[in-house]
């Protein structure tokens, strides 16, 4: 798809921090972080997963399916087997998202997965301030990643992720490398379980201008519960990056329908996607259902970004 865009590229670096850093669009009733839009590669803030995302994020506590690659590395050490994970995320403003992982056990109680996470702003025609047409261009983001996972105990796991991180925008480019660390705890024979998260600890090789601006750094904290009697699980976060307020989600999974699945949650953040004077009530609402196939898992999510418009992602996952 096209989309008409004044003056020149260095303008959708603009379009883009509102998009992925869209704490600049709060409603009038919330203070405005001051640090917001100040990270770099904002897409790495992306949640993946349609199961995860079906409990609005929050994850970091559960981490029991392959979307632990991005919110406890250490929940896949806890995974058995040959184990994948394929991701298409309909984002909103027309931009299409991915994720692709593999897992798989190495030694003794260690698991080693890999994945690679993008995000593709589509095509842009380019004008100059008098409107004439300068040819197209367009813009994405790459991240690459290697997770490792070990089992200490049957009740304790760390686990961390090495990234190396690609930005293009026309001819404008930019990298960097990351660190993710972990644990996880599972208690109970698994009917609870806590973890905790400190996300992209890293800095830019190079920028897309003159300045290498800081990534966007956050630490989370979550747990999940089965609880006795109940054919349902329920997840709890808090995600508090550098880059802006702090976030509550919450989460719940019903599977008394097994192998079908409904997910619900909320997550505080969907309030940014609000402009001064919305309406809109739903931001922050994540929705979703799964059911399960032979050894996979087929999952979809329906999340609602208030202004901005609503995001769709498929995910199938499972062994082999």
């Amino acid at each position: 798809m096209r989309k008409i865009i004044p003056v020149s590229p260095v303008a959708v670096i603009a379009v883009v921090l509102i998009v992925l850093g869209p704490g600049v669009t709060r409603v009038a009733a919330k203070s405005i972080n001051s640090n917001v839009g100040t990270s770099a590669f904002p897409f790495l803030k992306i949640n993946i997963g349609a199961r995860s995302c079906g409990m609005a994020g929050a994850f970091t506590g559960l981490a029991d399916d392959e979307s632990a690659l991005y919110y406890n590395p250490s929940g896949i050490a806890f995974l058995e087997g040959k184990r994948f994970i394929f991701e298409y995320h309909n984002y909103f403003a027309d931009l299409q998202s991915g994720f692709v992982g593999f897992i798989r056990p190495i030694w003794r109680d260690k698991m080693l997965g890999i994945s690679i996470d993008y995000l593709n702003y589509g095509d842009f025609i380019k004008t100059d301030l008098t409107g004439n047409n300068l040819g197209t261009f367009g813009g994405s983001d790459v991240m690459l990643s290697t997770s490792l996972a070990v089992k200490q105990s049957d009740y304790i796991a760390y686990g961390g992720s090495l990234k190396f991180i690609y930005e293009k925008l026309d001819r404008f480019s930019a990298t960097g490398v990351a660190v993710d660390l972990s644990a996880k705890y599972l208690g109970d024979r698994s009917r609870y379980s806590a973890g905790i998260m400190v996300q992209n600890i890293g800095f830019q090789l190079s920028a897309l201008g003159t300045e290498k601006d800081k990534l966007p750094l956050t630490v989370r904290a979550g747990g999940a519960i089965k609880p006795r009697g109940l054919p349902l699980r329920v997840a709890a976060d808090v995600i508090v990056p550098i880059d802006n307020g702090i976030d509550f989600a919450i989460g719940t999974e019903y599977f008394a329908l097994k192998p079908f699945y409904i997910r619900i949650g909320w997550n505080t953040f969907g309030t940014n996607y609000r402009i001064e004077g919305s309406t809109d009530k739903w931001a922050g609402l994540g929705v979703g259902v799964g059911f399960d196939y032979r050894k996979m898992q087929i999952s979809y999510a329906y999340t609602p970004a208030a202004d901005l418009g609503e995001s769709h992602r498929i995910t199938v996952s499972g062994g082999f």
